[in-house]
């Protein structure tokens, strides 16, 4: 099933803050899921998000990390990486339903149900761009920047 337009949602957000999808449409939005706060890849991938941050708002474009990990778990993450965006907490899988980014994962030789790590890109009318799924880490970042400024 491909998503053509931002689904409606609302989920908590790090800063005692409500993110709602509806309220977003005046800006690019980056959409990124990732697996849990505090992993090598995950942090990786935070850092390289908030080195280009500014970028990404010259561009007009606002950025959010979504993740199942609680609130507390967030606020920690956000905290100890110094992010200046806001991270979504879906303890309940409801973006990520959405999104159908629950994957069957290999960790350690078992198999876990899981995150897989994507990104999504929507336009000021919330219609998607280009999404990237499946994602490693190096060189994402700017993959995701170099798209924005092509467009």
């Amino acid at each position: 099933m491909l998503m053509q337009n931002l689904p409606e949602f609302s989920l908590p957000a790090t800063g005692g803050k409500i993110f709602q999808s509806d309220k977003l449409k005046r800006k690019r939005l980056i959409l990124y899921f990732y697996p849990k706060d505090n992993t090598p890849g995950c942090t990786t991938e935070g850092m390289q998000f908030r080195d280009h941050y500014a970028e990404f708002q010259q561009l007009d474009c606002e950025v959010f990390g979504i993740s199942r990990d609680s609130l507390k778990a967030h606020e920690n993450f956000k905290a100890k990486l110094g992010l200046p965006f806001e991270l979504l907490s879906d303890s309940e899988e409801i973006a990520c339903q959405l999104f159908a980014v629950i994957k069957m994962k290999n960790l350690y030789g078992k198999q876990v149900r899981g995150i897989e790590r994507s990104t999504f890109l929507f336009d000021k009318k919330g219609k998607l761009l280009k999404e990237w799924r499946g994602v490693k880490v190096p060189n994402h970042v700017p993959e995701v920047l170099e798209y924005l400024k092509s467009l």
